[in-house]
């Protein structure tokens, strides 16, 4: 398994898709058991109450309960459009935003932020101003506005304006509703559409049905359903989650120099935006990191910033506890996987 190659497939009649890069897995998504919307899934949703002391108001969204933060204004019956953000706990209401975006693999469209924007990662001026062409185009005409995205670098002019041309069309459609009930109006991504719109151009693509079988990409994603992750070198990681939180546990195993510490929780850094994203696991998480120096906490600090700053889900590094652990907060923009 040299290069990059997305496998989509399903497991136990859920639908799944895998991204492996050099034979190792890099991302995994699989839709999840029970019945929770995706994260992107549109509602237009009725205010129900106030929530005192939590600073926001629940919405009706049809089977679902929404919490809306923020919500200084709204009345009860008030009828919005309202976006999924994450996945809740058990028991809580549905984590959902008044700010709707329609996503796609080159573009956004942001009827709440009008402007046209390149993404900033595209540096060079010739092809942001071939892709600024291509977006005023495409949005002439209309108040919404548009983010390139940097996928977009380099691809050929037509596939881009095809991309906003279908967004436009979307949220056009999607923000002119006129009901009064509520109702789901947008579904969220699958597994096989966040992989086409988020892992970018493989080096292959393979969808024929049982293909995680025949190109073994079950041996890469069966280990997920353990704690036990290895770092190398006699070092390893245990990442298990309970009801409060993740628990990371970190071991020098049968390095026993006076650099074992630091070597290990250097490698934890760089292993567990990984190991975190493949499992689907957020919320609360806590590293009981194995013993190292004090003076090499800045050097631990960075390296597990660098790590998550390419990571695609938002992560907080929040700091140090007084016994030494390491905190981070994690969206949860997927859950739990189970069964694999």
């Amino acid at each position: 398994m040299k290069g990059s190659s997305v496998y989509l497939d399903h497991i136990n009649d859920q639908e799944a898709a895998a991204l492996v890069v050099d034979g190792h897995l890099e991302d995994f998504l699989i839709t999840p058991k029970g019945d929770q919307p995706a994260p992107g899934t549109i509602f237009r949703g009725i205010v129900d109450r106030q929530m005192k002391g939590q600073g926001g108001v629940t919405l009706r969204l049809g089977k679902y309960k929404g919490f809306l933060k923020q919500a200084k204004g709204l009345k009860p019956g008030q009828k919005m459009l309202v976006q999924v953000t994450g996945y809740a706990e058990d028991g809580k209401a549905v984590p959902i935003t008044a700010k709707v975006l329609f996503k796609s693999r080159y573009a956004i469209v942001t009827p709440d932020a009008p402007g046209l924007n390149i993404s900033r990662s595209i540096h060079d001026e010739d092809e942001r101003d071939r892709l600024l062409e291509a977006a005023n185009v495409e949005m002439d005409g209309c108040d919404f506005g548009l983010i390139i995205r940097s996928a977009a670098n380099g691809v050929d002019l037509e596939d881009v304006s095809e991309d906003i041309a279908i967004m436009r069309e979307q949220a056009e459609d999607v923000m002119g509703d006129d009901g009064t009930e509520e109702e789901m109006l947008l579904e969220g991504p699958t597994p096989h559409h966040l992989a086409w719109r988020e892992w970018g151009q493989p080096d292959e693509v393979v969808t024929e049905e049982g293909c995680f079988e025949s190109h073994n990409v079950m041996d890469v994603i069966e280990p997920l359903g353990e704690a036990y992750v290895p770092l190398g070198n006699g070092a390893s990681m245990y990442v298990e989650p309970t009801r409060a939180l993740v628990a990371v546990d970190v071991n020098t195993g049968t390095d026993m120099s006076l650099a074992a510490g630091l070597k290990a929780n250097l490698a934890v850094a760089r292993a567990l935006p990984r190991a975190l994203r493949c499992r689907g696991l957020g919320g609360q998480i806590t590293l009981d990191l194995a013993p190292m120096p004090k003076k090499d906490r800045k050097m631990f600090e960075h390296s597990i910033r660098a790590a998550f700053r390419a990571d695609s889900i938002d992560t907080a590094m929040v700091g140090w506890t007084p016994l030494g652990h390491y905190e981070l907060q994690r969206k949860r923009e997927r859950l739990p996987i189970e069964g694999v």
